[in-house]
């Protein structure tokens, strides 16, 4: 890896203001507004949120596809909803992360929540993100978005709406699609796998054959329809239904690739405004979503030397239905509502012969299982003065049924509440406080999978509490944030012997806890300086003996610092350095490595040449440095060998990008 001086780190981690705005929603959440225009160099979700958040980690799995971590949480420990909908992945390998199954084409806003302090959704243990997608308006308009970038990258997008007062209809199209991205070093994603297997040849058989090293990255469509219809006064039904396919997707650290994966998430919701003075509303949606995503290593020297090659079939979906009911009780805003839900989860592993074709040697590899939740949760809403204060809680019982009648079944219930408060010191000042309680039980992987399934887990619980301080001026703003969470029964993957086979899921007690920073200073009518900080510490309450208190997951102290200069009227000039401090905090028991400190430098210009037309011209990692930000906790299987670290993915190097963008 390339010799990098790390940046000096008094503030990082926020996007310009010129690219992504952050508004804050509540004292516990945060909302990257516009997100179809602010993801300028790909449409992927992870991407773009990793950019914009200081508290958010992306997990680099591939060109596209990537995984995100809030406080160094992920998987089942933070939520993921698409306009209501509870979305998962099939894979549990996490090839296919919830977020990957929407692109940034269709989303208008995300709201983060960082921590235990949403009481409205299933299993938000650590944070949630809430997708919410463009709406169609009666108004006839369009957009078309054409992207271009290094490595072959291509990225078409139209969107367009219109209706009458009763109708009103939306339609959103997106294509992408890469060739191999090179990292600092001028390494493709094979090229990277070719240099591991060079220095660890047992690693031979995970090695790309020759004739497909230099296959393109991924190819990724994806298409949404909405319509929404006024039925009657203050009524209205909403329908929409979103399909992604992406197909021949590389994993160069992983041992499989993802041959195509397939989502489909459907909605239908009835909303009915001011029934009365005191009921404002009730909402009542069911949605649908599903997930086939079959991985393999037909691209592999495994495939050539054995005369075939394996697949591992994963299948998810999730069925559920919500009602809320808000009312103005003496200006008290109280929400009460119903949710449930049911998760199918299920994979099959068989051969396929290179020559004929033929399939065969099938074996169940996930037992189908289902996870069935039903809960109530009620939220309490009032301002006292200068004083606000939201209270919420939610109670939730939990099955869980596989169909192997040799695992244990499972069921959990939980009470999950929370106090979210904040003092308005004046106008532009205030302080809060938030105390919140919140569960998620294990899935199917945890319970079921292989030698590392345990099923005799119990619930997580995280019990945490935040407080910050919040300041607007005309001159700038800050938002400084410290947080300390108790995990009770953290679900950890963990040796539990001296072979790799070993691995079992098991309940620790872990605390985790950091600060995190973000600022804006105002410097005249044209200058904005953007900066922010996170960072974090994970550890084991009870390590066990000569085994590391480090928790895994839990990256450095990183972040970033960005001048923008405006010029005209919507057109700005950015110029931004992101950094982080060397990894040297981990556990290696369960797979992590230390990783080099970086730091890069990234440049933008965004153009307004009218009101009806945009372009911008930018560059990524302008000195082309090789650097990596994702490490190798054994819960994802990666390519390893004999006495030897696990792969380490690098970033891409040098990336040089344009985007067009035209309304009608």
């Amino acid at each position: 890896m390339k010799k990098i001086t790390t940046l000096s780190l008094v503030a990082a981690s926020l996007l310009s203001a010129a690219q992504v705005e952050l508004q804050p929603v509540g004292v516990e959440a945060t909302v990257i507004s516009d997100v179809a225009h602010k993801a300028q160099t790909s449409a992927d979700v992870a991407q773009a949120l990793s950019d914009a958040i200081p508290s958010i980690d992306m997990s680099r799995r591939s060109g596209i596809a990537n995984d995100v971590y809030i406080r160094g949480q992920k998987r089942d420990n933070i939520s993921v909803e698409v306009d209501g909908t509870k979305v998962c992945g099939a894979c549990p390998n996490r090839m296919d992360p919830p977020v990957s199954h929407i692109v940034a084409n269709q989303i208008e806003s995300i709201e983060v929540i960082e921590g235990p302090f949403d009481v409205e959704n299933f299993g938000t243990l650590s944070g949630g993100i809430k997708i919410t997608t463009k709406k169609p308006s009666a108004e006839e308009q369009g957009e078309i978005n054409l992207g271009f970038g290094s490595f072959g990258y291509k990225k078409f997008g139209a969107s367009a709406s219109g209706g009458t007062e009763r109708v009103r209809v939306s339609a959103t199209v997106s294509t992408e699609t890469s060739d191999q991205y090179r990292d600092g070093d001028g390494n493709t994603l094979a090229e990277q796998l070719q240099n591991y297997v060079t220095a660890n040849p047992t690693a031979n058989a995970r090695n790309y054959q020759t004739k497909y090293k230099d296959e393109p990255a991924y190819t990724k469509k994806s298409a949404m329809a909405k319509a929404y219809i006024k039925t009657f006064e203050n009524q209205e039904l909403r329908l929409s239904i979103t399909a992604n396919r992406s197909d021949d997707i590389l994993y160069a650290n992983t041992p499989m690739d993802a041959r195509y994966d397939d989502s489909n998430i459907y909605s239908v919701e009835y909303n009915i405004d001011n029934i009365s003075d005191t009921y404002k509303n009730i909402n009542l949606q069911y949605y649908h979503s599903d997930v086939d995503h079959p991985m393999d290593t037909m691209y592999r020297n495994a495939a050539m030397m054995m005369g075939k090659y394996k697949t591992n079939q994963l299948q998810t979906s999730m069925d559920g239905i919500k009602l809320k009911n808000e009312f103005n009780i003496a200006n008290h805003k109280l929400v009460i509502g119903l949710d449930g839900s049911k998760r199918m989860w299920q994979g099959e592993n068989f051969d396929t012969n290179t020559t004929t074709g033929i399939e065969s040697n099938f074996n169940v590899s996930l037992t189908h299982t289902e996870t069935t939740n039903k809960a109530i949760f009620v939220k309490l809403d009032k301002s006292y003065g200068a004083f606000d204060v939201e209270i919420g809680a939610r109670y939730d019982s939990t099955e869980v049924r596989p169909d192997d009648v040799t695992k244990a079944s499972q069921d959990y219930s939980a009470f999950n509440a929370n106090i979210i408060t904040a003092y308005n010191i004046d106008k532009g000042h205030k302080i809060f406080l938030n105390i919140g309680q919140a569960s998620r039980v294990p899935d199917a992987r945890e319970l079921y999978l292989g030698s590392s399934g345990n099923d005799q887990l119990d619930q997580v619980t995280n019990q945490e509490v935040d407080l910050g301080y919040e300041a607007k001026t005309s001159k700038y703003k800050v938002k400084a944030k410290a947080f300390y969470s108790m995990l009770n029964n953290y679900i950890y993957l963990r040796p539990q012997g001296t072979t790799p086979e070993s691995y079992k899921f098991v309940n620790l007690d872990a605390t985790v806890y950091g600060a995190e920073l973000s600022a804006s200073v105002y410097m005249g009518d044209a200058w904005s300086l953007d900066m922010g900080a996170a960072y974090k510490v994970g550890e084991k309450n009870s390590p066990a003996a000569n085994e590391s208190k480090n928790l895994a997951d839990m990256s450095p102290l990183n972040g970033n610092i960005a001048l923008n200069y405006e010029y005209a009227n919507n057109s700005t000039a950015t110029l931004e350095a992101r950094a982080s401090q060397k990894w040297d905090t981990f556990d290696a028991a369960v797979g992590e490595q230390e990783i080099d400190a970086w730091s890069i430098l990234n440049a933008k210009v965004k153009h307004a040449v009218n009101k009806k037309f945009d372009i911008t011209v930018g560059v990524n990692n302008i000195f082309d440095e090789t650097y990596a930000v994702s490490n190798t906790y054994v819960d994802l299987t990666l390519l390893t060998a004999q006495t030897a670290d696990v792969m380490l993915l690098n970033e891409p190097g040098r990336y040089i990008y344009t985007n067009l963008d035209f309304k009608f």
